[in-house]
């Protein structure tokens, strides 16, 4: 682990609790997988590929294999790139899970080319945020009934590079760059997990808590569109002039682990953590009209209707999850 990176240093067994975690076949939300199977947590795998994911539990039970207390490894499908995927998710785990206790908004694109998701969104505002704001309010009926609970969203500390443009989220007015798009995302994903904690104040829930993080600079697959959004070479670049700085995937989950387990945070919520202590975020992700704001286009552009998910009635589970 890179000299003064943070390390979740929390013993809490999660025996008996429900976590989810997006995009972790691979990279950082494999490894935070693999910490709650740990713990003894049921750990629902939500993947695109199927086929990757099952790998991916493969591999975690196979490094687990002599470790007591264990937990259990559900792999399920959920496409972020299409919000018709989220809610068939959200639907199926409402069916079958009796509780959901830790969250975990993980995957994520980085500096793509120009593209749209299913819905018709910029591929990166549509996948890291969207997305997840839309599987959030689903679930959040049963995290209402789990407390305690907590919400947890991966950005970015790129996230201060940009700023992000209430008026062309989507990039239909103005000229394409995959960094400011990405870094547009990741300013998204602060100000969700800072106006979710003050709606949950206004409505007096509590119990839930939410946090949004920064988990480094990582040897992962989020790199692997670099040389098309930059310039050949961009990526092998990269890794010459920064990759003995870079945290390994075990080392980048650390903070996300510490925001979803250790006691130290327990009272905490609405922050921004890296290195596993709260950071103060850019400017353009602190703004609380800029949170509200992004919430009420969110909610619009994801067709949430008349849906509050701080009031509607948790519907119950059908049938008994896995």
């Amino acid at each position: 682990m890179p000299l003064l990176s943070g390390k979740c240093r929390s013993k809490a067994r999660l025996t008996g609790k429900t976590a989810i975690v997006t995009g972790c076949n691979t990279g950082i939300g494999k490894e935070t997988v693999m910490d709650f199977y740990k713990r003894g947590a049921k750990v629902i795998m939500a993947c695109r590929s199927l086929d990757k994911a099952e790998a991916a539990k493969s591999d975690i039970k196979m490094k687990c294999k002599d470790l007591p207390d264990t937990g259990n490894i559900v792999v399920e499908k959920c496409d972020l790139s299409s919000l018709n995927s989220v809610r068939e998710f959200a639907k199926k785990v409402l069916d079958t899970e009796p509780q959901i206790n830790i969250l975990v908004n993980n995957a994520g694109v980085m500096m793509c080319p120009k593209g749209e998701t299913e819905d018709g969104f910029e591929t990166q505002f549509g996948t890291n945020h969207l997305a997840h704001f839309l599987l959030t309010v689903l679930l959040l009926p049963r995290i209402r009934n789990s407390t305690p609970a907590r919400i947890v969203t991966v950005s970015s500390a790129l996230h201060a590079r940009y700023g992000i443009n209430f008026d062309d989220l989507n990039y239909k007015k103005r000229s394409y760059s995959a960094a400011e798009a990405y870094s547009q995302s990741k300013i998204a994903n602060v100000l969700f997990s800072q106006e979710l904690a003050a709606r949950l104040k206004e409505y007096g829930i509590q119990g839930i808590n939410t946090y949004s993080l920064h988990p480094g600079v990582i040897k992962t697959e989020i790199l692997r569109n670099l040389d098309d959004t930059t310039f050949w070479g961009a990526r092998k670049t990269l890794n010459i002039l920064v990759g003995p700085f870079m945290k390994s995937p075990e080392s980048g989950a650390q903070t996300t682990i510490y925001c979803a387990v250790d006691e130290k945070c327990a009272a905490e919520t609405g922050l921004y953590y890296s290195d596993c202590v709260v950071k103060r975020p850019a400017s353009n992700g602190s703004k609380k009209e800029y949170a509200k704001k992004l919430w009420e286009m969110s909610a619009e552009m994801v067709k949430l209707g008349d849906y509050n998910p701080f009031t509607a009635n948790d519907p119950g589970v059908k049938t008994l999850g896995q």
